[in-house]
Order: C-alpha cells, then structure tokens, then sequence
C-alpha cells in the first residue's frame, strides 16, 4: 500500500468544490468528496496506473487520476516513499496552474 499525502493548497481546492456543489444541491458536496476518498483508496492499492499529463506539465513527473462523474483530476507526484497530491483541478481552470506544486 502506498502512503498519499494531499498538499494543503490541493485540500482546500477540494473544500472549495465541495462547498459549491452543496450550494448546487444538498449532499453534492458529500458525494463530491467520497469521489476523492475512492480516488485515494485507488491510489494507494495501486489499481490502475496514473496517467501522464501532456505538454508542459508532463515534463513535471506529474500524473492525474480522472475523478468518476465530476470534471476533476488529481494530479499527483509519485515519490519513492509516497505520492503526493498537488491539485485536485477542474477541467475547465487553466492547465498547469499548479506547476509551482511540482517542484520538490
């Protein structure tokens, strides 16, 4: 099992989404984040393998795993000891904005 660790910027994306999809409808938000918690749960079992990000981003290592029924990804960075969570982006939000993240 592969230890994940989630970024502080990339958890307060998640709280954020949450919160508008509660808006959007009650128990959205909920749904939002068991969405997350199965991403994780995946991640860590090593189920299925990352997909690389293309262009510029790719150059980083970083990966993403496409969230199930809502437009996010998490893009993480797989370490020797962990992976780490940087993003949970949305489809729409300008691609590489989290390249900062990246940088170890």
């Amino acid at each position: 099992m592969r230890t994940v660790r989630i970024l502080e910027e990339a958890s307060q994306e998640a709280i954020e989404a949450a919160a508008w999809y509660e808006h959007e409808q009650p128990g959205l938000g909920a749904e939002f984040f068991a969405a997350i918690d199965a991403a994780i749960d995946v991640i860590e079992e090593n189920f299925i393998p990352l997909s690389p990000l293309p262009e510029k981003a790719g150059d980083t290592g970083a990966k993403r795993l496409i969230l199930e029924r809502f437009p996010y990804d998490l893009v993480l960075i797989e370490l020797p000891a962990e992976t780490v969570v940087i993003a949970i982006a949305h489809h729409s939000r300008k691609p590489g904005y989290w390249l900062e993240r990246a940088k170890p």
